[in-house]
């Protein structure tokens, strides 16, 4: 799990990189929570969906946004997180220059930015967004949404009503093209406090359903 320093906007963006065996193996980047409420890369479900992508083949990067951390900047409400994302992908697309697809993986505040960035990039074909707050951030730029994916909420999330996901969802199921799931973890808070290895497998069940044949024997 090599550490790995990439340029972004306001400087420098510390990592971790997990590089696939194969050259034309997908991209996944992990998105971190809010970066003033204690978000960070080593957040343990980004750590976990990391491993998740790390286990089917991918080359994955999970970073600090600007401000936390080492990395340099810092917090821009959104605008400048999504600076950083991209920063991201394109670090991780210029070190995987066959890399025959992307993926968005985002965990809160990290989902929002995914999101935004999934509208931008279109080699983006797929996503997974992980309590997602719909009840505080606008999400009315998907439209349309362009690529297939989850959400996965807590059904005891005192943060994000699993009604404000819901009204998100079954709007962009509306639409023609992609598949919208949805998940919910019973019990699980906006956290997952203890509720990590469910959410895990609900992501893989997902992941594996996805993309057929590329889970490894060391997969979670």
């Amino acid at each position: 799990m090599p550490e790995v320093i990439f340029p972004g906007e306001k400087g420098r963006l510390e990592g971790r990189y997990q590089p696939a065996k194969t050259r034309n193996a997908p991209i996944a980047i992990i998105l971190h929570p809010h970066p003033q409420f204690g978000g960070t890369m080593n957040n343990p479900v980004v750590y976990n969906l990391y491993y998740q992508f790390a286990n089917r083949g991918f080359s994955v990067l999970r970073f600090n946004f600007r401000g936390v951390g080492r990395s340099q900047g810092s917090f821009d409400h959104g605008q400048g997180e999504l600076s950083d994302a991209a920063a991201a992908l394109d670090w991780a697309q210029s070190v995987n220059p066959d890399a025959r697809a992307c993926w968005i993986a985002g965990f809160s505040f990290g989902a929002w930015i995914g999101m935004q960035l999934l509208m931008r990039r279109p080699e983006v074909e797929g996503f997974i967004s992980i309590a997602a707050p719909a009840n505080l951030y606008d999400f009315s730029f998907l439209a349309p949404c362009p690529s297939s994916g989850l959400f996965v909420h807590g059904d005891k999330d005192a943060v994000v009503p699993t009604t404000a996901v819901q009204t998100l969802v079954e709007k962009l199921k509306t639409q023609k093209g992609i598949v919208i799931e949805q998940q919910v973890v019973p019990g699980a808070n906006h956290f997952f406090d203890g509720k990590t290895e469910e959410l895990m497998g609900v992501v893989g069940t997902y992941l594996d359903k996805r993309l057929p044949g590329t889970r490894s024997d060391s997969a979670a």
